[in-house]
């Protein structure tokens, strides 16, 4: 394998994993603050690149950004109604509006299961055409992306510091404390999810017009690796200041973005891919657990070694 393959799957790994890392973020703020596991994660990501689609396709590449946000937003909304008063699980919810979603992507999409935009204008070829195809040009998806990202982490620390967002981070420790305290939970759950949705159907919208095509299936899986890339960044940063864990968070999608192109190389049928997914997500969710029991084997070790050698 030459160094120039080696250079543009790395790069090609770094540009989905900031894309994903959107997603994961999102996931961070519902999961990890609110404490709200949410699981309409693969159809929101989806809705956000079907309207992002139709609105870039209909000649508003800019607009396309905000749309798919507002999508997501209207997810997580029904999400977190169908919580706070409708009195469903919080589990069965995401579930139900994962599936309900499926249905209103399709709509979204006139109908079709795939929109092809190999002619339209993106927000990655606006960037590309402003520095007229230079270096920089070149590199657009991953600079747009990189630029996103670090505005959306800027933006998720300074909310979560302020009072809102601190009463979103209380309701996620301790639901009966914020009662107490005078602070609507239904509001902190449902702005916290609105947020969180926001940034997935952003992610959406940036894969779709990165890779210039939608299909009702593009959000599959997404959730799985979401988990697997939060898990890893908190492995790799651990605890900390709120931005210290959102660039983990980050890095975490980048690394698993990494390490599933490498399993990629070793010729694997597509298939398998679901199940690389998966072992990994097995690897980063028991890699803590079994580093801290590395240190009792040992001792188990040696003990049942020693015992042996006295008999």
């Amino acid at each position: 394998m030459s160094l120039a393959i080696v250079f543009n799957l790395g790069e090609t790994a770094l540009q989905l994993g900031l894309i994903c890392s959107l997603t994961v973020l999102a996931l961070f703020l519902s999961y990890s603050m609110l404490n709200v596991c949410d699981l309409s994660t693969d159809g929101c990501f989806t809705f956000g690149a079907c309207v992002g689609a139709v609105v870039a396709i209909s000649g508003h590449p800019l607009l396309s950004i905000p749309a798919a946000m507002l999508a997501g937003v209207i997810s997580g909304f029904v999400t977190a109604f169908l919580q706070t008063r409708m009195g469903v699980d919080s589990l069965l919810a995401g579930i139900i509006v994962n599936t309900a979603l499926y249905s209103v992507n399709i709509a979204v999409m006139g109908g079709s299961s795939l929109l092809n935009m190999n002619k339209t204008e993106t927000v990655f070829t606006m960037f590309k055409s402003a520095f007229n195809n230079s270096t920089v040009g070149s590199r657009n998806i991953l600079i747009v992306t990189a630029i996103i990202v670090a505005v959306i982490i800027a933006f998720l620390t300074m909310f979560l510091r302020t009072r809102l967002g601190l009463a979103i981070r209380a309701t996620g420790n301790n639901q009966d404390m914020v009662k107490s305290s005078s602070i609507d939970p239904v509001f902190t759950t449902t702005v916290g999810l609105c947020v969180a949705n926001a940034f997935t159907g952003l992610s959406g919208c940036l894969l779709g017009q990165a890779q210039k095509s939608v299909s009702i299936d593009i959000g599959s899986g997404m959730l799985t690796v979401a988990l697997a890339s939060l898990l890893i960044g908190n492995t790799f940063m651990g605890k900390g200041s709120i931005l210290k864990r959102a660039v983990g968070v980050v890095l975490g999608s980048v690394i698993f973005r990494i390490v599933y192109t490498i399993a990629l190389r070793f010729n694997m049928p597509a298939f398998m891919l679901k199940f690389v997914s998966s072992v990994i997500v097995v690897i980063a969710i028991s890699g803590p657990y079994l580093k801290s029991q590395y240190p009792m084997l040992l001792r188990r070790l040696k003990a049942k070694k020693g015992g042996s050698e006295n008999a």
